[in-house]
């Protein structure tokens, strides 16, 4: 009887595997067995079974004596732990290991006096030395112990194992044969003996080892992947089988309960069992299932299919690296023919890909040396720097070589080769360099890194604003410390007052005195009721009707404590009086005076000569505790004190810094507004990376009538990286005249500029009169580089102010420097200054004279004072002197000697940041002078000086603005300034037409401008003003003036009613004005004298009070530059009433009148102005200002809110006067 026996074991194993004396696989270290193992059992008689039973036992089923040729037993066990055999033959688990290859033995017939020779073939088999290629798993240490199922019944299948359906028909049998014989595969036959069987299995095994030695590493990634889907189908199919169970000659369903073997010991002894019963088999009957045979053929046909995928890969892997290394090889020879040194492969680099670097060390400077390293980078060396080791090459010819990976973000790959110390061959100074194809370009690249910088400063300000709060939170425990730690000494100090003034008290304390006043009884304790008498005709209350008495206890500590009615007495030895008093828990001395009448309605007291009168409470000496709990009390007290105060100084900060920022936003919107009518921008506030809209109408401007109009732009000042933008056609939009372009604005831009021509190719310009046109661009990544401003002059408030010029220095310049750009201040050292921390830095020589130069801080600026010692500025006034001029030119030739002799100059620190004295480390500190900005007749001089002396040695990037202030002063200086200065400008629009006509001014209008004057919000700021009775804002802006008002008549004698306060602010340069209004001031105060005043000093606290008491502000100038009275006067919420001239008519815009013009502006009307310089037109402005007053006051008071949110501050002439000196040094 034939035994027919094909055993498939697919086993993934995640260990070694290696035979046993048992003829077993056991388990090592994480390695996968890859050949396929075929042997072949002798034949064997039906009579001869339990002779191999032993062999069989934990593998083949029980199976009857007529059945043995048809069992065809296949065990497709997934197995995730190393396996081992036991005596009993019988696969073990251990440590999560499988077995990637099939193992498949025939057994062929075996008569039944052979069972000796089967012996023999097992012994040579287990001894046949077989090899494996074995492979580790990475995961296989962390794979759990996969369950067996639950122990069997006595005498049924070994555990660990269950019946399969034979594959049985010949068909199949005869297709495996035909596929052994087509693949070169050995057929048994019944003669073949157990040494060709091992012969076999040591060639199958040889030849699969020695294929799979050829495989990469990539091969085996791939070869794992499709093995590992392999077993997938396995354990499906196993899954299906392992539900079957054969019993009987019947097919029964496994049901959810049923399970393998948890324990390797019951596997044993499941199989002991089997032993013990050796010769008796308990035969059973197996159907053939249908889908199992299919199941099988198609996880037969899929590992055919995989195996053939396999070696098509392996094959084209092959041919790709032969082709590869004949390309290198061309590649080599060619470069090396023409005398280059190195090559990359492929010699297209793209990004995100691998390359190979070449190097011929024969025609390199490295030629000697023994290493060879290349250093690099990508992207003009700004991107992954990089530095790796090269190898020597198979190539013919001295080629090193090793792998770049490329990222995807590079466009160029630069490097040099060196030996890893100090040879280096860097391609003659110039670098290597290799251009990457197909990805970022340099713009692209830089977009990149702006993002990723955008991210970094984001995380960056986070993380700034978290270590910010901390240290906030450390300085406000810090202070609550200390705070707390001066409450305890102070409440301690007052705990000793108050002890000792007790004491000295208690020992002038009695319970009587001199027949004026007694108490009953003479023992009392707090809260015990006593009576005090009064002898009513012992003091000037003898007169009184009515006696009360106002009392307290301890030295008076909590006040008026103690309020009684004295009734009168029926002592007859005097006129007593007395009064029920409870008296006070915890006092130890009783404190009253007498009066007549209750507290508030009293006239007439007698307090013991001003003593008061003291008692002292006999049971009620106070003890250490007492002490200690008042000193608690104090303590407690104080704090909640101080809290109240911190509360309400941050609150009150919180709020200015909210009005400021408030402010400052509508006035960026009123700048980006104010000309609406020409250009503006959807949306109006323009981020960096967005997409912005800007619209033109050209009918207001000199494009009027052009057939087409085009936009010409750029970014940063004109200075983007990119450069200016391609010219782009302007189209129609659908709000009438305008035109419109959309813009796409970098992440790298702080400003957009542009300008319009009526061609692509150029034409007519309009660039807004030479300035261009300029919108600030909000959250780049790049910030605006700070200028550096430079103003000389002779006059700065507070501490060298004589007019509307020492404002204007000192105000225009914190504006500046506020937007984050560097101001100095150069004034001369007058001996009449006040000035504190003032240091002397040197000096140094000019004009025959050696000059003193000083540094100070005045209202957060950095000024330089520079003191000749010959004198020029030790009078004792700023003007006055007769030699006014030469002095003021002296001085501005020594400033700029000063600039060029400190180093103050643009040629190596650009754009740097004064944060100290320019000497504070030596003459060698070197700033920019962007711009130069000298004022008025008496700084004028600068301007040509600057020219004729200093603009070519050493100051050749500066540029000067210069700005008049009154051309009434010093016309031939301000002519001379304005021809060499390369921007000018005055203090308003009006002022600017006024005086275009004048020849002075006329031939250079081109470069002239009208600026508007601010003023200092922090100088001028009712809600912080010391010199008021009342802070206020716009929201309680009339208590707050009706309490100056008040404060105001009484400080200047007036007649304290609710009347219109009408208050004339001026100065008379005249010495024969200035008398008018001597005489005008003594008639005034002899026929008005409660009614009007007329003060002709200037008192600071005084002008405050006015500013804020005053309903009406009147400026009646013939003339007017700017002027900065009626722009104070509205900060404080009065109302001006002003001439049209100047700088008057540019901020008061008539509520009657000028609607419109307010409008165009972006303001609504604010005040009264009229135009004749006549009483007329004085009383026209004054009457309906006071009818207003009189007959609206609701609307009056609105009016005054109104005026108060306004503006004038230096917020927007700031950008106005930056976008000049942008325009200056383009």
């Amino acid at each position: 009887m034939t035994l027919e026996k094909a055993m498939e074991v697919a086993l993934q194993v995640q260990g070694p595997l290696s035979c046993s004396r048992r003829g077993v696989f056991n388990e090592g270290n994480g390695l996968k067995i890859k050949p396929l193992l075929v042997g072949f059992f002798p034949l064997v008689r039906s009579g001869q079974l339990s002779t191999i039973k032993p062999l069989l036992a934990g593998v083949f089923p029980p199976v009857r004596s007529g059945q043995l040729s048809t069992i065809a037993m296949e065990v497709a066990l997934q197995v995730q732990s190393p396996l081992s055999c036991s005596r009993k033959g019988v696969f073990n688990e251990r440590n999560g290991l499988k077995i990637k290859p099939f193992l498949v033995w025939s057994l062929p017939p075996v008569r039944s006096g052979q069972l000796s020779s089967l012996n023999s073939w097992r012994k040579e088999f287990r001894s046949s030395g077989v090899s494996f290629r074995i492979t580790a798993a990475a995961d296989f240490s962390k794979r759990r112990q996969r369950k067996m199922s639950n122990a069997r019944p006595r005498g049924s299948s070994p555990k660990g194992s269950t019946p399969k359906a034979p594959v049985g028909s010949s068909t199949q049998k005869r297709d495996l044969e035909n596929n052994g014989e087509k693949e070169g595969s050995i057929t048994p036959k019944s003669s073949e003996r157990t040494e060709d069987n091992k012969q076999t299995l040591e060639i199958q095994v040889d030849e699969d080892e020695e294929q799979a030695i050829k495989h990469s590493e990539e091969k085996k990634v791939d070869e794992e992947k499709i093995l590992e889907e392999v077993s997938l189908m396995s354990k499906m199919v196993a899954a299906a089988k392992s539900n079957q169970v054969v019993e009987n000659g019947s097919i029964s369903r496994v049901g959810k309960d049923t399970t393998l073997p948890e324990d390797r010991n019951a596997v044993e002894g499941s199989q002991n069992d089997g032993l013990e019963n050796d010769g008796i088999v308990k035969e059973k009957s197996i159907s053939i299932d249908e889908r199992k045979t299919e199941d099988d053929s198609l996880q037969i046909k899929l590992k055919l299919e995989m195996d053939e995928k396999l070696r098509k890969q392996e094959i084209d892997r092959l041919a790709e690296e032969k082709l590869r290394k004949q390309e290198i090889e061309i590649l080599a020879e060619e470069n090396f023919s023409k005398g280059n040194k190195f090559f990359v492969y492929p010699q297209m680099v793209k990004p995100d890909e691998d390359i190979e670097v070449f190097l011929n060390r024969s025609l390199s400077t490295l030629s000697d040396e023994p290493d060879i390293l290349v250093m690099g980078a990508f992207n003009d060396w700004s991107w992954k720097s990089f530095t790796f080791r090269l190898s020597k090459t198979h190539l013919n010819g001295d080629w090193w070589s090793c792998q770049v990976h490329v990222p995807k973000e590079a466009y160029k790959m630069d490097f040099v080769f060196f030996n890893g110390q100090d040879v280096y061959d860097n391609n003659d100074t110039k670098d290597f360099y290799i251009l990457v194809e197909g990805g970022m370009d340099a713009f692209a690249f830089y977009d990149f890194l702006l993002e990723e910088k955008h991210r970094e400063l984001e995380k960056l300000a986070k993380e700034q604003a978290e270590k910010e709060r901390l240290a906030e939170e450390q300085r406000r425990r810090e202070a609550e410390k200390a705070a707390s730690e001066a409450d305890r000494a102070q409440a301690r100090a007052e705990i000793e007052k108050r002890r000792g003034t007790l004491q000295e008290l208690m020992k002038k304390a009695a319970s009587s005195f001199n027949n004026v006043w007694h108490i009953e009884p003479r023992e009392f304790k707090g809260e015990d009721l006593i009576k005090l008498y009064y002898n009513k005709s012992s003091g000037p209350l003898a007169h009184a009707n009515d006696l009360w008495i106002h009392g307290g206890h301890n030295n008076w500590k909590d006040g008026l404590s103690i309020v009684e009615r004295l009734v009168s007495s029926d002592r007859k030895d005097g006129d007593w009086w007395y009064a029920n008093v409870v008296v006070p828990d915890r006092a130890f001395i009783l404190d009253w005076v007498f009066a007549d009448g209750p507290p508030q309605s009293a006239t007439v007291y007698d307090n013991n000569h001003r003593q008061d009168f003291h008692a002292s409470v006999p049971n009620g000496i106070p003890g250490e505790l007492y002490w200690v709990e008042e000193e608690h009390q104090i303590y407690r007290k104080l704090q909640e004190e101080r809290r109240l105060r911190e509360e309400a100084i941050r609150a009150k900060a919180e709020k200015t810094t909210r009005i400021k920022a408030e402010t400052k936003e509508r006035t960026l919107k009123r700048f980006l507004l104010s000309q609406k009518h020409i250009v503006y921008t959807e949306p109006l506030d323009v981020e960096a990376g967005s997409t912005v809209t800007v619209f033109y109408n050209p009918t207001n401007t000199i494009l009027n009538g052009k057939p087409e109009v085009w936009f010409r732009g750029s970014f940063n000042c004109w200075t983007h990286r990119k450069g200016p933008l391609p010219p782009q056609k302007m189209l129609p939009a659908n709000n009438g005249p305008h035109v419109k372009v959309t813009v796409k604005v970098p992440l790298d831009a702080y400003m957009m500029d542009f300008v319009f021509s009526e061609k692509e190719d150029g034409g007519i310009f309009d660039n807004r009169e030479g300035m261009d046109y300029h919108i600030p661009v909000s959250g780049g990544i790049a910030k605006e580089p700070p200028m550096h401003i430079v103003h000389i002059s002779v006059e700065m408030a507070p501490i060298a102010k004589v007019g509307g010029l020492g404002d204007v220095v000192t105000s225009l310049s914190r504006a500046v420097q506020d937007l984050n750009h560097s101001v100095d201040i150069i004034l001369p050292k007058y001996d009449c200054l006040k000035v504190k921390d003032l240091h002397y830095q040197r000096s140094y020589s000019w004009g025959g004279t050696e000059i003193k130069v000083w540094f100070g801080k005045v209202e957060g600026l950095s000024v330089y004072f520079l003191e000749p010692q010959n004198g020029m500025f030790w009078a004792g006034c700023i003007y006055g002197c007769k030699n006014d001029g030469e002095r003021f030119g002296f001085f501005c030739h020594a400033a700029l000697e000063f600039l060029q002799q400190s180093g103050f100059h643009p040629e190596v620190n650009h754009h740097a940041q004064l944060s100290k004295p320019a000497f504070a480390a030596g003459w060698a500190t070197v700033y920019d002078n962007d711009i130069i900005h000298c004022h008025d007749w008496s700084s004028a001089p600068v301007a040509w000086l600057f020219k004729d002396h200093y603009m070519h040695y050493g100051l050749s990037k500066s540029r000067v603005v210069f700005t008049i202030h009154n051309l009434e002063f010093g016309a031939n200086f301000i002519g001379k300034a304005m021809a060499y200065s390369d921007k000018a400008t005055t203090v308003s629009p009006t002022y600017s037409r006024e005086i275009s006509g004048n020849p002075l001014v006329a031939s250079h209008l081109h470069k002239f401008h009208g600026i508007l004057n601010g003023i200092d919000p922090d100088i001028w700021d009712p809600y912080n003003d010391t010199y008021i009775p009342v802070p206020y804002t716009s929201d309680n802006v009339i208590e707050g003036k009706r309490a100056a008002k008040d404060a105001l008549q009484q400080r200047l004698g007036l007649k304290r009613a609710d009347l219109p306060l009408v208050v004339l602010l001026g100065s008379a340069p005249d010495p024969r004005i200035q008398n008018d209004f001597v005489n005008l001031a003594n008639h005034l105060h002899s026929s008005h004298h409660d009614r009007a005043r007329l003060c002709l000093t200037y008192d600071e606290p005084l002008s405050h009070l006015i500013y804020a008491g005053a309903d009406f502000i009147l400026v009646p100038s013939i003339f007017e530059p700017c002027g900065l009275t009626q722009l104070t006067a509205m900060r404080y919420g009065s109302i001006a009433v002003v001439r049209k001239t100047g700088g008057l008519f540019d901020t008061v815009f008539d509520v009657d009148h000028d609607k419109e013009r307010a409008k165009a502006q972006g303001l609504e009307p604010n005040g009264f102005n009229f135009d004749g310089a006549d009483p007329a037109g004085v009383d026209y402005a004054l009457n309906r200002a006071i009818s207003a007053w009189y007959d609206g006051r609701d609307w009056f008071n609105s009016l005054c809110k109104k005026v108060m949110e306004q503006d004038w501050s230096w917020n927007k002439p700031a950008l106005d006067y930056l976008e000049l000196y942008h325009s200056a040094r383009k």
